[in-house]
């Protein structure tokens, strides 16, 4: 009796460890089949609000029953390693709670191991990188429990890049530069007004 009280507080505190630190991204196998519609070194522009389709399908070459504990995919678009040098904020950690890889949802659904699409405009407030897709697998405690990605281990194939929107429009340009030359010539105006004014004077 003992022992088996023992037993289900370990469970219980192994339970309490993962939902509070997260499972470690090396601790997943990598059971899901990921693809998506932008081509290798493909620029997207987000003025021009580009859609991402996006599928997903367990990799059948695991054993039958590898996907039991599968309840959600949550599919996200991610960083990759070029575009993480010297940005904290974007930093890959093993600890996926502490993850910055992965900022932007696509779309979570109920897991299906076949079929699985979805296609997504891409957001206006998607900053300028190069990006791959990653979709995890969830478990009914909402806990990582598998993951696929478009690129391979390295994330330096199948890669993509995001051009945002810069802000600036042609026609602030525009104003700006006459804006600038109205006051040149109003300086060159008021100096040319003194000067005449000195002249008068003596």
């Amino acid at each position: 009796m003992a022992a088996r009280g023992f037993l289900v507080a370990a469970l219980l505190l192994s339970c309490l460890a993962v939902t509070c630190y997260g499972v470690t991204f090396s601790s997943l196998q990598r059971t899901l089949l990921v693809t998506a519609s932008p081509t290798p070194g493909q620029v997207l522009e987000a003025k021009e609000e580009p859609k991402i389709t996006v599928t997903w399908s367990l990799n059948q070459t695991f054993p039958a029953g590898i996907d039991s504990t599968y309840k959600t995919v949550k599919v996200k678009l991610c960083y990759a390693p070029i575009s993480q040098v010297d940005r904290a904020w974007r930093k890959t950690v093993d600890n996926l709670v502490k993850d910055k890889t992965c900022q932007f949802k696509v779309v979570a659904k109920p897991y299906s191991p076949s079929n699985n699409s979805f296609t997504w405009t891409l957001e206006r407030e998607v900053p300028s990188a190069t990006y791959f897709v990653r979709a995890y697998a969830y478990n009914s405690e909402d806990v990582a429990a598998g993951y696929g990605q478009t690129t391979d281990a390295q994330k330096t194939t199948n890669l993509f890049e995001v051009q945002a929107i810069s802000g600036r429009h042609a026609s602030l340009d525009i104003a700006s530069v006459c804006f600038s030359a109205f006051s040149v010539l109003s300086l060159g105006g008021f100096f040319f007004m003194e000067k005449q004014k000195a002249r008068v004077s003596k």
